[in-house]
């Protein structure tokens, strides 16, 4: 680790057709103005047409020509050099994009010649004749009823059903189109038969999961990063899902291997609360989430979530709290395996009872109700790392306790799992998919105690953090992972960084939102209590400052409805839309965003707005001058509003005025950071500061430097509304001693001790450097 530089900060960009290289290097004196060290962008390689985000990419893997191909990726590089920034891309090993199956040309050759493709080992392809589909690969692509009368055969000798073609077999073109279609080594099947004959991205099954653990298929799939390497175009990468491999432990050594020891490697890694990032991983860290869920608890009142609690239940009749989340994700984890898993769950028992010793009393069925109660009770994504063997064995053991009837079954799931193989990674590949799905996707729609928890790595169960907790954290962050990036936005989060904070506040203002909130139910036609108290407090997320609402926003505000009421699976879905229901929730939201009850929003969103403001800024700065390495997204420089993907995936606007209170605020960061390096580098240290008086558990205040003493002081606050100026004055905070500290803002010096009030009299985050 030693021989790899520590970035000051990285900075997300979204390529796109519309946003390429040359767009990229535009941006670059803009990055260099706010102390960015590494531009990070999303996945480069060729993919599917029309794709926004490039995770759908096409073999064979090449940069791709939409954003300026190779041509354009040295440009930028030559760019980026220039100004002294390095270059981290977005790989992404898991799967492959095949929503249009002639696209790709090693799916294309999967489908034409099945199993004795060349490319037969590269998919993880199910045509075992247990398969459902009479050994051949299940396509999920029709309609419900199953009608093959639409099959034709087109100009190009493709079997083609409405706007899905697909190569066919040699030798098997004559006859009517049915006759065709029976012949391959395909088999159509209805979108919900439960059917689909290779392992997905989730549920999408246009991103079809591709076999690391195979040399050769590693070789084809890395051969361009090779080059990019070779070429020195890049100084590191960022791997999108290795959960979702078979095994991500010995990819990861392969990957360190290609890359050397000078350059980065990140992981999306989700980690559970209580989840260790796995040691033994040669990684910098994870992308961040763990750590944004850390920033963002410290800041949300205790006594405010017992009263959010209460509202809830009068609101939707349920509490919403830890307990109820814990049941509720159990039996949404249940569901899901069976209703979205149903192939996968099938093919993991096949390969659990192909090792077993034929027990009579673990048969197929038992075998799989015990994985799937065990995927439902583990809580992580995936639990074959080393540390957390034990874990799946605790899991076990409390199903078994409660569940006795399933003890054998669990007890060859147990065996079965005990070494690497076939039974342990498909279990480990289902639970993330099943995790996800049923949480992120599913549950974190679900439910509204605080709707700001409900994020990539949250925890609404416990969402907030005390300061003994978060320095503790911020410790043993330091010590174990310093180079971890930390993520406060990200192209996946549910809802952006300013907006999550705003409604954090809402902890400190129970009462007054309780008011507002009978204010709505009490004069607007509430379609659904769960749905409208889930979308006000976004709502109110996002509600613009000066109180304005744009028809713009507003549509964007019903295109959220739509996909949260879908992913929420209540009232309507994607595949059984309540039209009516629907059309219902948008005429809510034109009626909250219009008259009086805009008004009444207004006036809280105005009455917290200082502490809205303090808050966000705060924890911007603890996200870049604690430990790890900050990530800044696009445009999260300025103050953002962003809800999930598509939204937060927006054009950035880059020729704003840098003279915003944020914008100048990570400029001010990142210079600390950058003038001490050491600081903040591996051997950087983490030492939490003590404050005295009424204000004390208000006070965040840490010290970052090294064994020879601090060299950079943070200091702010928390629960900034009910923060009065007396208690502020009152707290006094204690210096690192024997030194004199100037304000990097103010130029103000101290020493020795400081009061609150003081400190935090010009600016909400005093940043204090050794003088």
């Amino acid at each position: 680790m030693s021989n790899r530089p520590t970035p000051h900060a990285t900075y997300r960009l979204q390529l796109h057709g519309d946003f390429g290289f040359a767009e990229a290097a535009e941006t670059l004196d803009h990055l260099v103005d706010l102390g960015i060290s590494h531009v990070y962008l999303s996945p480069i390689g060729t993919a599917s047409a029309g794709s926004t985000h490039g995770y759908d990419w096409l073999p064979p893997p090449a940069v791709a020509p939409a954003l300026g191909g190779l041509e354009g990726l040295r440009e930028l590089r030559s760019a980026a050099a220039e100004r002294g920034l390095g270059l981290i891309i977005d790989i992404v090993p898991n799967h492959t994009g095949v929503a249009d199956a002639l696209a790709n040309p090693w799916f294309a050759d999967l489908l034409r010649h099945g199993p004795a493709s060349k490319y037969a080992n590269y998919f993880d392809a199910d045509f075992d004749a247990d398969n459902g589909a009479d050994g051949k690969l299940a396509l999920p692509v029709m309609a419900a009823d199953g009608d093959l009368s639409p099959l034709e055969i087109d100009d190009h000798q493709n079997l083609r059903y409405y706007d899905h073609a697909f190569p066919i077999a040699p030798g098997t073109e004559r006859d009517t189109p049915r006759d065709v279609h029976d012949r391959q080594h395909y088999r159509l099947v209805p979108w919900d038969s439960g059917l689909i004959g290779y392992r997905r991205f989730f549920t999408v099954n246009e991103l079809a999961g591709l076999r690391q653990e195979d040399p050769e298929v590693y070789d084809a799939t890395h051969q361009w990063l090779h080059e990019l390497l070779d070429a020195d175009l890049i100084d590191g990468v960022r791997v999108d899902h290795p959960d979702g491999l078979w095994d991500p432990q010995d990819y990861l050594r392969r990957l360190r291997a290609d890359l050397g020891e000078d350059r980065l490697l990140y992981i999306e890694k989700i980690l559970a609360p209580d989840e260790p990032l796995e040691p033994t991983l040669p990684v910098e860290g994870t992308t961040g989430y763990d750590h944004m869920r850390v920033i963002d608890a410290v800041f949300v009142a205790p006594a405010g979530v017992t009263q959010l609690t209460e509202l809830h239940e009068r609101i939707t009749g349920t509490s919403g709290d830890a307990r109820w989340i814990e049941a509720a994700e159990h039996e949404r984890k249940l569901r899901t395996v069976r209703d979205s898993f149903p192939a996968e769950l099938r093919r993991l028992v096949r390969a659990i009872t192909a090792g077993r010793d034929g027990s009579p009393t673990a048969d197929p069925d038992s075998i799989a109700t015990a994985c799937a109660e065990l995927i439902a009770a583990l809580g992580v994504y995936r639990a074959d790392y080393p540390s957390l063997r034990p874990r799946l064995l605790a899991a076990a053991a409390r199903i078994a306790d409660r569940k006795p009837e399933l003890r054998s079954a669990l007890d060859v799931v147990v065996r079965e799992t005990a070494v690497a193989g076939e039974a342990t990674s498909r279990l480990a590949q289902t639970c993330g998919a099943v995790t996800a799905k049923s949480v992120e996707d599913s549950l974190f729609y679900r439910t509204a105690r605080l709707v700001s928890a409900q994020e990539v790595g949250g925890d609404p169960a416990n969402p907030v953090l005390s300061l003994n907790e978060f320095h503790h954290h911020n410790t043993e962050r330091a010590a174990r992972w310093p180079m971890a990036m930390t993520a406060t936005s990200t192209h996946d989060t549910k809802r952006g960084e300013d907006v999550r904070a705003r409604i954090a506040v809402l902890a400190q203002v129970p009462d007054r939102w309780s008011l507002l909130v009978e204010t709505i139910w009490r004069d607007s036609d509430i379609p659904d209590d769960l749905t409208c108290y889930f979308l006000l407090q976004n709502i109110f997320g996002v509600w613009p400052t000066d109180g304005r609402i744009t028809d713009e926003l507003r549509g964007r505000l019903v295109e959220y409805a739509r996909k949260a009421t879908r992913e929420a699976g209540l009232r309507t879905t994607w595949t059984d839309i309540d039209a009516e229901f629907e059309d219902a929730v948008q005429t809510w939201i034109g009626q909250v965003t219009t008259g009086d009850l805009a008004a009444s929003i207004s006036e809280l969103v105005t009455r917290i707005a200082s502490a809205w403001e303090q808050e966000a800024l705060a924890r911007k700065a603890i996200a870049i001058l604690g430990p790890g390495v900050p990530d800044i997204y696009q445009g999260t420089e300025w103050w953002e509003d962003s809800l999930v993907d598509p939204d937060n995936r927006r054009p950035v606007d880059f020729g704003r005025s840098t003279e915003h209170p944020k914008t100048r605020l990570v400029r001010a960061a990142l210079r600390a950071r950058t003038a001490h390096p050491d600081a903040f580098g591996v051997a950087g240290t983490y030492q939490r500061l003590t404050a005295d008086g009424p204000a004390a558990d208000h006070t965040v205040a840490f010290a970052r430097g090294t064994e020879a003493g601090p060299s950079v002081v943070v200091l702010t606050a928390r629960f900034t509304h009910s923060l009065d100026d007396e208690s502020a004055a009152a707290t006094t905070i204690t210096l690192p001693p024997g030194s004199r500290w100037r304000d990097e803002r103010t130029g103000s010096v101290h020493e020795g001790t400081i009061d609150l009030g003081a400190v935090r009299n010009e600016h909400p985050v005093a940043i204090l450097v050794r003088d």
